[in-house]
């Protein structure tokens, strides 16, 4: 059960009006700010709101306002309900966003575009409350207000809660593949490194032990008075 009132501003209304309670005695009961309480009471906040009665609803005992008059250190408690009510279930459909928020959904769909690119249109939908064609015409920078877009948190600008946004970040960082880092040049396994190193020899010197001679000192090498002998032998003979 919430320990905040129900129609907190309307409860805070009347309050001002037919107590004689603490600003900051009414902002904690109705978890508002203390001069947003001071604003009610000055009539620049709340001024067409009607006020809820407390009593009548059974949030609040006139012996509880009685002590709480009195005693200003003395905190209002809400009473227990005697009617057990069921627990909402989890809307499922789009988010209901109200119409002082609608103009900053584009704002709220650039930031969930950019900076969580991992999630889906459908996931964007439920935490904006937008369409699959707004998040289209954004992702493709054909939105009639591009140009003066800025990406902005839809947490903070109240479109949806952090518990929901990190709860569709970790359910599409799970259907993300895993991506697999490229450290650069690793080592070479151990099976390489211990083998016993082989050396393949591949020139003249290495195989036959010494280096071919040039044919130039082949040809000086060679004897021409033999040469010609030879040749004195052969002309006797025939």
């Amino acid at each position: 059960m919430s320990n905040a009132p129900l129609m907190p501003k309307a409860t805070a209304v009347w309050l001002v009006e037919n107590t004689s309670l603490t600003f900051d005695q009414i902002a904690e009961f109705c978890k508002l700010h203390p001069l947003e309480v001071k604003g009610i009471a000055d009539g620049e906040v709340a001024s067409g709101i009607r006020g809820h009665d407390p009593i009548t609803s059974g949030q609040l005992t006139r012996e509880e306002i009685e002590r709480s008059e009195k005693d200003s250190s003395h905190r209002l408690k809400l009473a227990v309900s005697k009617v057990r009510l069921p627990e909402a279930k989890r809307h499922r459909g789009p988010r209901y966003t109200p119409l002082s928020r609608r103009q900053d959904r584009p704002n709220a769909i650039l930031w969930l575009v950019r900076n969580h690119p991992e999630l889906k249109d459908a996931q964007i939908m439920r935490l904006a409350g937008t369409t699959k064609s707004t998040i289209a015409a954004i992702r493709d920078r054909t939105h009639w207000n591009s140009a003066s877009l800025t990406p902005m948190d839809p947490v903070t600008l109240g479109l949806c809660s952090q518990i929901d946004l990190d709860f569709e970040v970790q359910r599409a960082a799970k259907d993300r593949p895993a991506q697999v880092e490229d450290h650069g040049p690793t080592l070479a396994p151990a099976e390489e490194t211990t083998q016993p190193f082989y050396y393949e020899p591949t020139t003249h010197e290495e195989v036959f032990g010494t280096a071919p001679k040039p044919k130039e000192a082949e040809e000086e090498e060679i004897d021409l008075d033999s040469v010609f002998a030879k040749l004195k032998d052969i002309k006797t003979k025939e």
